[in-house]
């Protein structure tokens, strides 16, 4: 198959989510591209995915910067001359619009990736974002979903079901030389929880110290680390019980966090879903999710983690002292978190290999 992906955004997190894509298409022996911009994370890729950068970005283009629509003539002839059978865009930007109503009009079937159908809270321009999904929604030949209530929801306004295809979120962290180095690591099961990732409201970090702060404090002296960027209340700092990492993580930190804590946790107020659930369960440790987004669908009650209702510190400190109590019980979770991502893993691939057949022009099947 030739498959172009096409993501015209910086946002880092939306090219690790791509390099898990294309960098798998690639080493399967696939004629996998990608069309991108100059500021692209370059180091989550494979060297055996060809990369195209025509255009220069530096936002999702819901900003001055998008006005520049003309550049969206680089990206057109740049496809274009990479004769794809399927063109998967994998995230958002405002160019994304026109472009798909450009593949429509030569034949190209096309995937787009929703990740959100609803904005954040707090996020700027969610009206103009909630429009722009209803343009694609309706534009796009297929839509690829991470949560089965994103699918339903699909469903429920119209989409037909030959349209829509859902497959957990399962992509890791880690540049493709860090993934590659992931050989025999040991993993340890130590008395505090882990949150990782950027410290923004939506998060739940206030309600998660609110839930560190009834828990019984830790012999090992610390209950909670949070790692990732961001701004957080000063008080959070001077808690002798938590250890804040506020700065970018590099792979090997990354890697040792997951080694060492005991459970992930992600007390979200507001998500669609979360790649982070999957990272966990790869380093074989149980989560605690809130019940937000498709959160849920990737947790098992009891046997792969924790579901608390979102907001409900005492619920979450209530997991967080069950999760703790027994280190073998975390190991045996996290085993079974394990099996889990290595099943989906299988079914994914299927699934989107699948996908992608599907949508092929008939002109490439003869």
């Amino acid at each position: 198959m030739r498959i172009v992906y096409v993501l015209l955004s910086p946002t880092f997190g939306m090219h690790q989510y791509t390099a898990d894509l294309v960098n798998r298409l690639a080493e399967q022996g696939h004629d996998a591209a990608l069309v991108t911009t100059t500021t692209l994370a370059r180091d989550r890729y494979s060297p055996a995915v060809r990369v195209v950068t025509p255009i220069t970005t530096h936002s999702t283009g819901f900003r001055v910067e998008g006005l520049r629509v003309w550049q969206l003539r680089r990206v057109t002839q740049a496809i274009d001359a990479l004769k794809p059978e399927v063109v998967h865009i994998t995230g958002v930007h405002a160019w994304n619009v026109p472009l798909v109503r450009w593949l429509r009009r030569k034949g190209i079937p096309t995937v787009h990736t929703l990740h959100d159908l609803d904005p954040h809270a707090g996020v700027r321009f969610s009206s103009l974002i909630r429009h722009w999904n209803r343009l694609i929604i309706r534009s796009v030949d297929h839509l690829l979903v991470h949560g089965k209530v994103y699918a339903q929801r699909l469903l429920a306004s119209g989409c037909d079901s030959s349209r829509v295809t859902s497959v957990p979120l399962l992509h890791l962290f880690l540049s493709y030389d860090g993934f590659a180095s992931l050989v025999n690591r040991e993993v340890n099961y130590n008395a505090w929880g882990l949150f990782f990732g950027r410290f923004e409201s939506y998060k739940g970090v206030s309600q998660l110290i609110a839930a560190e702060d009834m828990l019984v404090k830790s012999d090992a002296g610390v209950n909670l680390v949070l790692a990732g960027k961001g701004v957080l209340n000063a008080d959070v700092a001077a808690i002798p019980t938590v250890e804040v990492r506020n700065h970018l993580i590099g792979d090997d930190e990354a890697v040792a966090l997951f080694q060492d804590c005991g459970v992930l946790i992600l007390p979200y107020l507001d998500a669609s879903q979360s790649a982070l659930v999957a990272a966990a369960y790869f380093f074989a440790k149980p989560v605690i999710v809130t019940d937000v987004g498709a959160l849920a669908e990737y947790v098992q009650q009891g046997v792969t983690g924790w579901v608390v209702p979102a907001g409900d510190s005492r619920a979450l400190a209530d997991a967080w002292r069950d999760a703790l109590a027994d280190t073998e019980r975390l190991r045996h979770m996290g085993e079974l978190g394990r099996a889990w991502y290595n099943t989906q893993r299988q079914q994914e691939e299927a699934a989107l290999i699948a996908m992608y057949l599907g949508m092929r022009k008939k002109e490439d099947l003869a």
